[in-house]
C-alpha cells in the first residue's frame, strides 16, 4: 500500500526512487521513516537524481552480466528498457546490457509489466534508475505528472485489465505510471486528449 502523501504521477515516481535510495543504503525496502524521508527530499529538490554518466560507468563494468536476470554471458545484446514501439528511444539513457533470453521474454513489454508478469524479475537499480526519468520526462512532456485523479487517466492506459485483476481500478499503482505507453505512444496527442475530453462530458 502507498503512503498517504503519493497521491499523483510525479509522486509515485519519486516513492520508487526512495525505495531505490533505501535498497542502496542497505535498508532494503522495510524501513519506512527513511523511505518517507528521501522522498520528500526528492519532492523539495533537496536530493537530486544520479547523473546519467554515472548510471552509464555502473552499467559498463558489468558489460557481461545481463541487467535483467544476472546471468554471466559474453555475447549480451542491447535491450530497450521502454520499447521502441511505445515512445521509447535508442538513446543511451533507455538502453541495457541484457541476454538474448531476457531480451526475447520481454519483448514489448514495459519495465513494470515485465517484471509483475515475471515474478523472478528482481529489477536492478541501474535498470529502474534509467526508466523511472525516462517515464519522468515522458509524462511532463503529456502534462501528466501532476495527475492526482488517476480515473482521468485510465481511459489512455492499456493496462486496465490488470488492474481489474489485482482490484486495483483507478486506484494509483506501478501501472499508472506505464499504461498510457501504448503502441505508437504520443504525448502531444495524449495531451491534447486529456486537456480537451473532459471539455466535451
Amino acid at each position: 500500500m502507498l503512503p498517504k502523501a503519493v497521491k499523483s504521477i510525479r509522486d509515485l515516481i519519486f516513492w520508487q526512487y526512495a525505495k531505490m535510495i533505501s535498497q542502496s543504503a542497505g535498508f532494503g525496502q522495510t524501513k519506512s521513516i527513511f523511505m518517507i524521508s528521501r522522498f520528500h527530499k526528492l519532492k523539495k529538490g533537496h536530493i537530486e537524481w544520479s547523473s546519467t554518466i554515472q548510471e552509464w560507468i555502473k552499467e559498463n563494468e558489468r558489460d557481461d552480466v545481463c541487467n535483467y536476470c544476472g546471468k554471466k554471458e559474453d555475447n549480451l545484446t542491447i535491450g530497450h528498457i521502454l520499447p521502441l514501439s511505445r515512445g521509447g528511444s535508442d538513446h543511451p539513457d533507455n538502453t541495457v546490457w541484457i541476454c538474448k533470453e531476457c531480451n526475447l521474454k520481454k519483448s514489448n513489454k514495459r519495465l513494470y509489466e515485465y517484471s509483475i508478469l515475471d515474478k523472478k524479475i528482481n529489477i536492478p537499480r541501474i535498470v529502474e534508475g534509467k526508466y523511472l526519468k525516462l517515464i519522468y520526462d515522458l509524462h511532463a512532456q503529456a502534462e501528466t505528472l501532476d495527475v492526482d485523479e488517476i480515473s482521468i487517466l485510465c481511459p489512455h492506459c492499456d493496462l486496465k485489465n490488470k488492474c481489474e485483476e489485482l482490484g486495483t481500478e483507478e486506484q494509483l499503482n506501478l501501472y499508472c505510471l506505464e499504461g498510457i505507453f501504448k503502441h505508437n505512444f504520443n504525448s502531444e496527442r495524449l495531451k491534447n486528449q486529456i486537456l480537451v475530453e473532459p471539455l466535451e462530458q
